[in-house]
C-alpha cells in the first residue's frame, strides 16, 4: 500500500458523508456512507478494529479516498446506494445497513382510510409511497397532506370510538369521517388526490379539482367552490417550495474554490432531485486568476465540447457570477435546444445546496494541498528559499484579529511536515494593552507562547511565521531576547501594495532582508498556507469571543447580583435599557436589593 493515510486523516471532518476508495488505476473499489467521517474511515487503517481479511486485503490496495461531505446522514445513506449503482464496487457485494427507510403507508382495508409512518418491512395490504430520507419528511408529507386534502390523521382505534369531531376538524385539518361529515364518495374522491400528489402528479390533481370548482360555481354553491380554489392555490405554493426535492428536476452545481495559488472545482450532480455524486477538477496555471474566471473557463470547456455527448440540466448553478455569463448562456442553450439558464443568486433549498458544493471544494482542495508528496515539496522548497541547512520540520505561524481593539485575540498554527498539527493550535485572550495596539498584542502572544514552552521544555519551532510588517517583526524579536531565543528565525508576511496573494513582502528577520519569491513556488504556496490557516483561526475566535461578551449583561460582573437578583431587576425595570435609566433610589426599590447593591448596579452603568 503506497497510500499514506496518516496526513489524509488528520485533515478528514467530522461530519456525514460519502466515502469513495480507489485503486492505483483510478477505479472504485469500495463506497461506504458514515455518521461521522473522519471516524469511520480511521477505523480501516486500525489493525484492532480490522479483523476481516477482506477488509484488510482491500485497505492494501487503496491509493486514493475521495470523500463527499452531505446534510445528514440519511442523505449520505441515499447517495452511497447511487453511487454503488453507478460504480459497481467490487468490494461493495457485502454490503449491508441496519438501518431502512421510512415510508408512507396507505391502508386500503377501510371506508374510510388514512396514511400513517411506516418503517420496516413492505408488508401489508395498502399501499406504501417512498422511500424518504428522513423521518421528518414523511412527517412534513403527512402534514402537508392533511393541509390540502384534509385527510384523517387519528389511528383506527381512536377513529371507532368517536362520538363528535376532534379539533383537526375545527381547524379544518380534516372532514371528520368519523362522524360521516362527508360521504365516502368524496373522501374516496380526497384520497385518490393525494395519491397523485405523492407520486408528482401535480397537474391531474389540479385537473381533477378544477371542474368541480366550476360546477359548485355555476350552482351558486360559492363556499363550495371557494374551498376547492384555496386546494388548488395551496397545491401551487407546494410545487414552487419543493420543485428541487419532488418534481424530478435536473441541476448541475458548480461551485470553486483557490487556495494557496491552487484551485478545486466541484461538479455536483442532482437528476430527478436526487443527488447522484459529484466530481473535482483541478485546473492547471491558474496565477493571478479569480474563482469567477476559473467558473467561466470551466463551464466553456465542459458543457461546449463537441466530443462529449450529454444531457445539459435546464439549470447550471454557479458559486461566482463572471462576464459574459449572458453569452455564454445563449451559446449552451443553442447547443442543448433548450433555454440554460446559469444562477449564482439562490436561496433557501438551492442555496444550501450551492453551499454544500463549495464547502466539499474546500476540504477536498486542503486535503489535495495537506498531501504528504506535495507538502515534503513545499518544505523542502521553503529550506532551500531561506537558505537553510538543516530541514524544517517544525513552523509556527502567530495572528492577531480584533474589531476596533474589540475582543482581541491572538493564534498560533502549528505545522510539521504532514501538515496542520491542530491538536498544537493555540489561542490567546488579550488583555491588558492598549486597543487596537496590535505590536503590544503580539508582544503579549509571543511572550505567553514561549515562556511556557521553556519552562515545560517543550520542542521550539524551527521557523516562526509572524502575520505582518517589521513593527510586529520587531516586538516578536524583543520577547525572543528576554527569554534567551535569538537563535529561532522569524519570517515575516507581510501585504503586498495591491494586497493580492502571491505579491507578499517576506522579510526574514536574522538578516534583516527582504526573500524574492515567485509567485508560483511551491515554498510561497506553504507560507500562505499556513498564514491562512492563522488568520481563519484568530478571526473564528475572535468572533465568538465578540459574540459572547455582546450577548453578556453587564449586570452579571456585579457582586451580590446572582441569577434572581438580576431577574427582579430586569423585570422591574422592564429591561437593561430601563436599568441604565434609572437612579440608585429606584434601583434600591426592588425587592432584594439594598442601597449598596443599588449603588454597585448604578455605578457599573455610569463607568464609576
Amino acid at each position: 500500500m503506497s497510500f499514506d493515510h496518516k496526513p489524509f486523516l488528520k485533515t478528514l471532518t467530522g461530519r456525514p458523508g460519502v466515502y469513495c476508495m480507489q485503486d492505483e488505476e483510478g477505479k472504485v473499489i469500495y463506497v461506504g456512507k458514515a455518521k461521522n467521517l473522519k471516524n469511520r474511515v480511521t477505523s480501516y487503517f486500525n489493525k484492532s478494529q480490522t479483523n476481516s481479511p477482506k477488509t484488510m486485503v482491500m485497505v492494501k490496495q487503496i491509493e486514493n479516498i475521495e470523500v463527499t461531505v452531505t446534510h445528514t446522514e440519511n442523505e449520505a445513506l441515499i447517495l452511497e446506494n447511487n453511487l454503488i449503482k453507478s460504480y459497481k464496487p467490487r468490494y461493495n457485494i457485502l454490503f449491508r445497513d441496519d438501518k431502512s427507510y421510512p415510508y408512507l403507508y396507505l391502508s386500503t382495508d377501510h371506508d374510510y382510510p388514512h396514511f400513517r409512518y411506516h418503517r420496516g418491512a413492505l408488508k401489508g395490504k395498502g399501499k406504501f409511497f417512498g422511500p424518504y430520507p428522513s423521518a421528518g419528511s414523511v412527517r412534513s408529507t403527512l402534514n402537508v397532506i392533511q393541509k390540502l386534502f384534509l385527510i384523517r390523521s387519528c389511528e383506527d382505534s381512536v377513529f371507532a370510538n368517536r362520538s363528535r369531531p376532534c379539533l383537526q376538524y375545527q381547524i379544518k385539518r380534516c372532514t371528520a369521517p368519523c362522524v360521516e361529515a362527508i360521504t365516502k364518495e368524496d373522501y374516496q374522491r380526497d384520497i385518490e388526490h393525494a395519491k397523485l400528489f405523492l407520486e408528482g402528479k401535480n397537474e391531474d390533481v389540479i385537473k381533477g379539482l378544477t371542474e368541480p370548482m366550476q360546477k359548485a360555481s355555476d350552482a351558486l354553491e360559492f363556499e363550495i367552490a371557494a374551498r376547492f380554489r384555496d386546494q388548488i392555490r395551496s397545491l401551487r405554493d407546494v410545487q414552487e417550495k419543493q420543485h428541487i426535492t419532488t418534481d424530478g428536476g435536473d441541476i448541475d452545481i458548480i461551485a470553486c474554490v483557490i487556495n494557496a495559488n491552487q484551485a478545486c472545482i466541484q461538479l455536483v450532480f442532482i437528476r430527478a432531485g436526487l443527488n447522484l455524486g459529484n466530481r473535482n477538477y483541478y485546473p492547471q496555471h491558474i496565477e493571478e486568476q479569480s474563482e469567477a474566471d476559473l467558473v467561466k473557463a470551466f463551464i466553456s470547456q465542459f458543457y461546449l465540447n463537441e466530443n462529449k455527448q450529454q444531457k445539459i440540466p435546464t439549470e447550471i448553478l454557479i458559486s461566482h457570477d463572471f462576464e459574459d455569463s449572458g453569452l455564454i448562456e445563449n451559446i449552451i442553450s443553442e447547443k442543448a435546444g433548450k433555454k440554460i439558464k446559469l444562477k449564482t443568486n439562490v436561496r433557501a433549498e438551492r442555496a444550501k445546496w450551492l453551499a454544500m458544493a463549495k464547502e466539499n471544494a474546500e476540504i477536498t482542495l486542503k486535503q489535495k494541498i495537506a498531501s504528504n508528496k506535495s507538502q515534503h515539496k513545499r518544505f523542502e522548497a521553503l529550506q532551500k528559499l531561506l537558505s537553510f541547512k538543516e530541514p524544517i520540520e517544525h513552523m509556527e505561524c502567530f495572528d492577531i484579529s480584533h474589531t476596533q481593539g474589540e475582543s482581541t485575540v491572538g493564534s498560533c498554527v502549528v505545522f510539521g511536515p504532514d501538515g496542520p498539527v491542530n491538536s498544537k493550535y493555540r489561542l490567546f485572550n488579550i488583555e491588558n494593552i492598549t486597543k487596537g495596539d496590535d505590536y503590544a498584542a503580539m508582544s503579549q502572544v509571543i511572550r505567553r507562547r514561549y515562556t511556557r514552552l521553556v519552562k515545560e521544555n517543550a520542542s521550539l519551532p524551527d521557523l516562526i511565521i509572524i502575520d505582518g510588517g517589521k513593527g510586529q517583526i520587531g516586538v516578536a524579536k524583543k520577547e525572543l531576547y528576554e527569554l534567551q531565543l535569538t537563535h529561532i528565525p522569524i519570517l515575516g508576511v507581510a501585504k503586498g501594495p495591491s494586497r493580492k496573494p502571491g505579491l507578499e513582502n517576506l522579510i526574514l528577520a536574522l538578516e534583516n532582508k527582504t526573500v524574492d519569491c515567485d509567485s508560483s513556488s511551491p515554498a510561497l504556496h506553504l507560507i500562505q498556507h499556513i498564514r491562512d490557516e492563522s488568520h481563519r483561526f484568530a478571526i473564528t475566535a475572535h468572533r465568538q469571543r465578540r459574540k459572547k461578551t455582546r450577548g453578556r449583561s453587564k449586570l452579571e460582573d456585579i457582586e451580590g447580583i446572582g441569577n434572581k437578583r438580576r431577574q427582579s431587576i430586569i423585570k422591574h425595570f422592564g429591561g437593561i435599557q430601563g436599568v441604565a435609566k434609572a437612579g440608585v433610589d429606584d434601583i434600591a426599590m426592588v425587592s432584594g436589593i439594598n442601597k449598596s447593591l443599588a449603588q454597585k448596579v448604578y455605578d457599573v452603568f455610569h463607568n464609576n
